[in-house]
């Protein structure tokens, strides 16, 4: 494909992914109002985050097999369908409960965004040339993530929060035209056997103890039945749930791609990613609100810095890796920024210079920027092309569930944090005031510009130095994260897209002209212009432009 044909391609892509990323982040520096307006406590807050990323943990490996099954245009399609009816729910939430259940929907559209984006790529983009394509990518999660925090800020400000829910819907449907004109991929025919059990069994082994992690030590203790009930039949799921994978014809997560030493180790590496990645977002706005004081606007404005350093890595490492094909220096040195950059974080405080948070922030998005859709990348590169869809779901779905279980974990952690330090600092205030932060002590969470002097200082405090500690609780899985990307093999990069590849293997003679007919076939019939084989860049590629390969003795491919 030309560059221009790859462009369009990508177009309704991008913009299905901008609708996920700013449905997600246009709430997240109105979320502090919209739970203190629902009457939810700091768990309430915590859940309404979790509860989409848990959807999205459990679909995405189910997405991904499907995209080895059915046609992934229709399959992203359908994904975003999905998320912006959960979006236009969740603007109708009367309670935290009701926001929590709406999320789960939008949850399930966002895993298949999340996985469905990545394959497709594949199908169009070879690993040598989509390094620079992910500059692309990286460009809108920047404009999302950068003007959704301020989207949603002006909104809350000015019209009210529920209003968030309800912009991204235009945009989702400019995807769905584009999607539909754009990208066309050829359909596949087999005989498709879907593992509904071992779809069923992930998700609930992975719901169980997720769902342990956030509730453990507050409603109940960390030692106790509900702690063995949770844990323990977790456990027994999730191996049921392994039995059931490697017996099943067409598992949801094959078993055999953690022979994969690449796959493995990105897996592994994508855990730590994801925490650093999702809690970031998830605790900055709660700090710029709640430690120091700034309104939805002004906090979506002061984390620039962290999704700045997403944007420009992303894009100088993509296009350098494109370029010279490789990839591995570009990874080891993000994954050490990601350590450092949490660990600066971990010394912010109440009243840290925001020159100093913002150059933390600033380091820990550059870190996350090199490795973060980079890991995808390398697997993609490494593995069978038959087991492309479920591979790039499996990193996504073990990025996705690091980060639930971090912020799970993470908004447990601060929830104790803020409450022993709120306690701590109450004999210091006057009399009355000790009276009303008697309650913030129970984990409501407060409005801050409804307190008075002493008590709104004590919750600056306590929410800083809170927000300053689960930062470094989350550097030890940086460090692991370092020592997974040390070790990955350097493959080279290939320079072959996935339909290509697909056609190439295994094909009697005669299959290359059969294959390049269909494609044919199936891009008429979609109102495609009809393939035509270019010179320069695209000659000698296929797909829609028509290359046809054939097999010849001694396992050789002519091209014609």
């Amino acid at each position: 494909m030309s560059r221009r044909q790859t462009l369009e391609a990508l177009s309704g892509l991008l913009m299905g992914m901008f609708v996920a990323l700013l449905s997600s982040t246009v709430v997240s520096s109105s979320l502090p109002r919209i739970i203190g307006d629902l009457g939810g406590t700091q768990a309430a807050y915590t859940w309404v985050v979790t509860s989409t990323m848990l959807a999205m943990a459990v679909s995405t490996p189910i997405w991904g097999k499907l995209a080895d099954l059915f046609n992934r245009k229709l399959l992203v399609q359908l994904s975003l369908v999905l998320f912006v009816i959960g979006s236009a729910l969740a603007g109708l939430s009367q309670d935290s409960g009701m926001l929590i259940v709406f999320r789960v929907v939008q949850g399930l559209g966002a895993g298949g965004l999340t996985a469905l984006v990545q394959v497709v790529m594949a199908d169009i983009i070879s690993p040598r040339e989509r390094g620079k394509y992910m500059g692309f990518m990286g460009a809108v999660m920047a404009v999302a993530t950068v003007g959704g925090p301020l989207l949603g800020g002006v909104i809350t400000d000015g019209i009210g929060w529920r209003w968030n829910f309800y912009v991204a819907v235009p945009f989702a449907v400019i995807a769905l035209v584009l999607l539909q004109k754009t990208l066309h991929l050829p359909t596949k025919r087999r005989k498709v056997t879907i593992d509904y059990l071992g779809a069923a069994l992930i998700a609930v082994g992975v719901s169980s103890i997720l769902i342990w992690v956030t509730l453990a030590g507050n409603n109940f203790d960390w030692w106790s039945w509900e702690t063995v009930a949770m844990v323990g039949g977790g456990i027994v799921v999730l191996v049921l749930a392994v039995v059931v994978e490697l017996r099943a014809e067409e598992p949801v997560l094959p078993l055999t791609l953690f022979k994969d030493r690449t796959f493995t180790l990105a897996v592994v590496a994508s855990l730590a990613v994801g925490v650093a990645m999702f809690g970031t977002s998830v605790f900055l706005s709660q700090y710029m609100q709640l430690a120091r004081g700034k309104t939805p606007t002004e906090s979506g404005l002061l984390t620039i810095p962290m999704i700045g350093g997403v944007l420009i890595a992303s894009t100088i490492a993509g296009q350098f890796i494109s370029r010279t094909g490789k990839w591995k220096s570009w990874l080891v040195t993000g994954s050490f920024m990601v350590a450092v950059g949490l660990t600066l974080m971990g010394t912010i405080r109440y009243d840290t210079s925001f020159v100093l948070v913002s150059i933390y922030m600033l380091v820990l998005g550059a870190g996350v920027g090199m490795v973060m859709q980079n890991l995808v990348l390398i697997v993609q590169n490494s593995v069978d092309v038959r087991q492309l869809g479920a591979a790039s779901a499996g990193v996504a779905f073990f990025r996705t569930l690091g980060g639930t279980i971090g912020v799970s974990a993470l908004g447990a952690v601060l929830g104790t944090a803020v409450a022993n330090y709120t306690k701590e600092g109450i004999p210091a205030l006057d009399p009355a005031s000790q009276q009303a932060a008697g309650a913030l002590a129970g984990g409501s969470i407060p409005h801050l510009s409804t307190l008075p002097e002493p008590l709104r200082l004590l919750v600056e405090s306590a929410y800083g130095h809170g927000t300053g500690d689960i930062f470094l609780y989350a550097v030890p899985l940086a460090i692991i994260t370092i020592l997974c990307v040390v070790f990955l093999p350097n493959r080279p990069l290939g320079t072959k897209t996935a339909v290509e590849q697909m056609q190439e293997k295994g094909q009697p003679e005669g299959a290359g002209e059969r294959f390049a007919e269909r494609l044919v076939e199936t891009a008429a019939d979609e109102g495609a212009a009809v393939p035509t084989v270019h010179d320069g860049e695209a000659a000698g590629r296929h797909g829609e432009q028509a290359e046809t390969v054939g097999a010849t003795d001694g396992g050789r491919h002519r091209r014609s």
